[in-house]
This record gives structure tokens, sequence and C-alpha cells, in this order.
């Protein structure tokens, strides 16, 4: 019988599970804890694009910034037990696009997550559309207020569970010229990108603050956007 057991820790009281516990629950139950407790996670949209011209776009709560010089990102692709489209895709062509999940769109891109045949686009079924830049091979999401298209690089196994960790490089970046500030940075809330919580929770942030590089002895000072 699985303990749970709750911990009175300062303000707040905690409930608290074991490792054991966790494997010890429900698949779905476990599935949704595990995923939601690390936090809010980025949304996008992953287009592709096979060899012989079929499209496929899929929503992703793992792209995230690997290094700025070169420019690369990375996200995690579930064991290849069953047909990826996405990654066969981009491992046939080289190229795929990412592309910011904005609040008016929050249905259509999740009704990518369903499992669709390799003849069957999700854009025709979820109302997205194709849109193609500057001759790149993948198509971007016409909807997307920020997108970058992306070259395959490299690609690791994590031995662990048997996801891959898949590297690209940022060939292009579009954005709306409003939402960037004059050192570069990109303010998400002023282009509605929203967050995910979990596999399936969609939530837009706000800005609280932003603040200058923190050096030991040095008082923390405020950008103040806001």
């Amino acid at each position: 019988m699985i303990n749970l057991r709750s911990n009175n820790i300062g303000p707040f009281f905690m409930k608290h599970y074991s490792n054991l516990e966790i494997k010890a629950l429900d698949k779905f139950f476990r599935l949704n804890l595990i995923n939601s407790c690390t936090g809010y996670k980025s949304a996008n949209l992953i287009a592709t694009r096979s060899s012989d011209g079929f499209t496929n776009v899929a929503v992703f709560n793992s792209v995230t910034h690997i290094g700025s010089e070169p420019p690369l990102l990375g996200f995690i692709l579930r064991p290849q037990t069953i047909p990826r489209n996405t990654y066969s895709n981009l491992k046939e062509t080289g190229s795929f696009t990412v592309n910011h999940i904005q609040k008016d769109m929050i249905g259509k891109a999740h009704q990518t997550a369903a499992r669709y045949e390799k003849e069957e686009s999700e854009f025709h079924h979820t109302g997205l559309e194709e849109e193609y830049l500057d001759d790149f091979y993948a198509p971007y999401v016409r909807q997307s207020t920020i997108k970058m298209g992306c070259k395959y690089v490299n690609e690791y196994k994590i031995a662990e569970n048997g996801t891959i960790l898949v590297i690209g490089e940022i060939e292009h970046l579009y954005f709306e010229e409003g939402i960037q500030m004059p050192d570069g940075w990109l303010r998400l809330d002023d282009a509605d990108t929203v967050a995910i919580n979990g596999l399936d929770g969609y939530a837009l942030p706000s800005l609280l603050d932003r603040f200058h590089y923190a050096k030991p002895g040095k008082e923390l000072t405020s950008f103040l956007y806001i």
C-alpha cells in the first residue's frame, strides 16, 4: 500500500512520494505527476517534410537552448519503438523548423499529438498552415510569430530510457520586430508565447522582472522593462 506522507515544512503542507512510491503509481498518474513536477516547459511545434514531400508537424515540450555560438538547440524524441515521422523526416532531409505556440492556437497545436499516418499531414487535419520561407526545405507554421529553420547536426541516445536528444543548428530566425529589446533579448509575453505544464496544460506567462548580470558583491539591479 502506498504511503502518501505529508510533511509540514515551513508555511506549506507538503505531500511526499519516495522513489519506490513513484514507481508503484498508476502509469498515467505517474506520467502526469513527473511531467508536471519539473516546471513549465517550452511549447513548440516542430515541422518537417519527408524526401517524398509529405509534411508533418507535432507539439514538443522539450526544446531547449544548447548554445549561442554556434546557435544550437536540442529536443527529446521518445524511443523509436513505433514510427516517428518527425525523426525519420529530419534524418532524411537534414532540416526541421521550430515554431512557438501562441495563445490563439493551443487547440490546433495540441491536436498534432494525435497519431496520424505519414501520408496524413497534421497541417491538413488541424487547420495549422504551412509556410515556406527563403527556400528552406521544411515548412514553417504560418500562425507562429517566432520561428526557426534548423539543420540536423547530431543526436545522442540516452541509454537510461532509450530516448534521443537531437541537436540542431539555427539557420534562420524570424520574429515580430516589436518584441525585441535593444540588447537583442526577445520579450516572449509580448508575442503571446505559451508554456506547457506537463503534457497537456497550456499557460500564458507574464514577465515579472529582468535583472542585470549577477556578480558577487555587486547589488542586483533590474532592467525595469515592465
